[in-house]
Formats: structure tokens, sequence, C-alpha cells
């Protein structure tokens, strides 16, 4: 017996949180009954989402994505930009984080549910590295308050690394990924984003022009599934 929402995400539908949600607005039926969140599937239960059976006997798939600005990091189709309907992948994928609509960069795009939160977590100190151009000139004591952390939404943000790349753009590599966070940092010392990009996800670069995506290389695969073997979901 699996839970509804596990069922859901190793079916490649859509992330285990997104699955509640969809289980609350009625729109999941288990034997054509709408059951609860935390309900279990067994092996002969139909389960359908908006009337259309899902199955979760599937290929895993694991693309890198170059996000352009303008597309935003959601599945649901009602937004016109959504990340899904641009990518345009025969599989129905969801991505792993989010990219705000403003920004670009690598984002991962999956069917396999089991992998979110094993990146996510902070807990698991899993790195994503950024390139960020401001407003004004990036100094050493600008750098150095953003590494020690910062508070924003009431919390403190984790030590991070920083790297000067010229006079207005620097790079940061986070272990979280709290809403608008880099934004939100360099605003408490009065700098502002003109542009951010999100280069590299763990071991995996962004090597590829915006609006293109490449399936993960052996490599890639090897070496993610050795990171996240030990990494909490």
């Amino acid at each position: 017996m699996t839970r509804i929402n596990k069922y859901l995400s190793e079916a490649g539908f859509c992330s285990r949180r997104e699955a509640d949600r969809l289980i609350e607005a009625n729109r999941v039926t288990i034997n054509d009954e709408i059951p609860e969140v935390g309900t279990k599937v067994g092996h002969n239960d139909v389960v359908k989402v908006d009337g259309k059976e899902i199955s979760n006997q599937k290929k895993r798939i694991y693309l890198a994505f170059h996000k352009p600005v303008g597309i935003v990091s959601t599945t649901d189709t009602k937004e016109k930009d959504n990340i899904v309907d641009y990518i345009g992948y025969p599989t129905r994928l969801f991505h792993v984080g989010r990219l705000d609509k403003d920004s670009h960069g690598l984002i991962i795009m999956t069917n396999d549910g089991d992998i979110v939160n094993k990146i996510l977590r902070a807990e698991n100190m899993h790195e994503k590295e950024y390139l960020v151009k401001v407003d004004q000139r990036v100094t050493n004591t600008f750098l150095k308050s953003l590494e020690q952390g910062v508070e924003i939404l009431n919390t403190m943000t984790k030590p991070c690394k920083t790297k000067r790349v010229d006079e207005f753009s620097f790079k940061i590599t986070l272990t979280e990924g709290m809403n608008r966070q880099i934004r939100r940092m360099v605003n408490v010392f009065g700098y502002h984003v003109v542009a951010l990009k999100r280069i590299r996800i763990m071991h995996i670069e962004l090597d590829i022009p915006s609006g293109k995506y490449r399936h993960l290389t052996k490599y890639e695969m090897e070496k993610l599934e050795e990171l996240l073997e030990d990494s909490k979901k």
C-alpha cells in the first residue's frame, strides 16, 4: 500500500505537496471515490486526476533545463507561462525547486517525486550556485556580510559562500532555498538585483542556451544517486 500523494509523485504527475493540494481540491479519485489526504492506494486501485487515470509504471526522466526569464516555475496549466507547457516534453514532468519569474538558469525537471525533497531540504546541504548582478559596486564588506547570514522572513539564513566576479557581479552558493532569498538578502544592505542566474545545482552545471534542455548524463546520474543516497526526504 502506498500513500496517494507518494503514488502520484512516483507516477511523475506532480510533487507530493502538489498532490495533497489536488486531493484537498477534490480533483483526485480512487476507484471513483474522493479520498482524504493520507489515503493509501493498493495495486488494484484505479487512481484518477480530473477523471484521467494515472499509472505509476514509468521510465524515470531527468532533465537539465535553462529556464528563461518570464517563465513561471509551476505545473499549473492555468498559468499561461508555466514551465511544463513551455518545455512541451511528451512525458509529464515537474520542477525540482523554483526560480522566480524574473530569474533564469538551471532547473531540474523530472518525473521522479522521490528526489525532490532530497535535493531541496536545507539540512542535506546540497549546493546551488548563482551568478548575481546588482545595481551598486560589490564590496568585500558586502560579500562577507552575506556569507555570515542575513535575517530575512523572520529567520537567519545559513552561512554561504561568495566570490566577486566583477565590479557589479558576484557568485553566491547556497544550501537552502527560501522564497526570493538572494533578492531579499541583498536588499537588506541597500542593493537590488539587476539579473539573477542559477548556474549549478550540486554537481550539475548550466551548459545549455536559454530555453533549451538536455537529459542528465550517465556520470551526472551516477553522481546524483551517490550524493542523494544518505539524504533525507
